[in-house]
């Protein structure tokens, strides 16, 4: 920090911020509930719009199921987590709270993390702040070609 007083100062109050940030986390309660799937893949649980904490989902095509009644169109990424989570409840554990009010949480369907699931499919990516477990899956995925990386995948049924 070179000990100029602006920059302490700046430092300071970026930590206060960043502490009142994770408070709010916090001190959200977990979420359990059912979850709609949104089209960028964050899921809309009691009311809350929830980011799956470590990952991003790329865009990817949009397609349309009509062997499922009502007919199901969305992207192959959020249908992929539509399935997963169907006619199951979501639980959530808030991990911070942003700034447009939405959530980042951990988040399960029975037995099953989302992230987790979700770069194993190969329909996420890792963020640079992702736990390496994540770094791992996503690369494991790109190996076998799944999900967004090459192969498409036409019933969502492979696992």
């Amino acid at each position: 920090m070179n000990g100029n007083p602006v920059r302490i100062m700046l430092a300071i109050a970026i930590a206060g911020v960043m502490s009142l940030h994770w408070a709010d986390a916090r001190a959200q309660p977990s979420l359990s509930s059912f979850a709609f799937v949104q089209q960028d893949g964050t899921l809309r649980i009691s009311g809350y719009t929830v980011h799956l904490y470590g990952i991003f989902i790329p865009p990817t095509e949009q397609i349309c199921y009509t062997f499922v009644r009502p007919i199901s169109c969305n992207t192959r990424a959020a249908l992929a987590l539509n399935f997963k989570i169907s006619g199951d409840f979501v639980r959530c554990a808030p991990v911070a709270t942003n700034a447009d009010g939405s959530i980042t949480a951990n988040c399960s369907s029975g037995d099953t993390a989302l992230s987790e699931w979700m770069l194993q499919s190969g329909w996420a990516i890792a963020l640079p702040d992702a736990p390496i477990q994540y770094v791992a899956l996503e690369r494991i995925a790109r190996s076998k070609g799944v999900g967004i990386w090459g192969i498409p995948v036409d019933g969502l049924g492979r696992r």
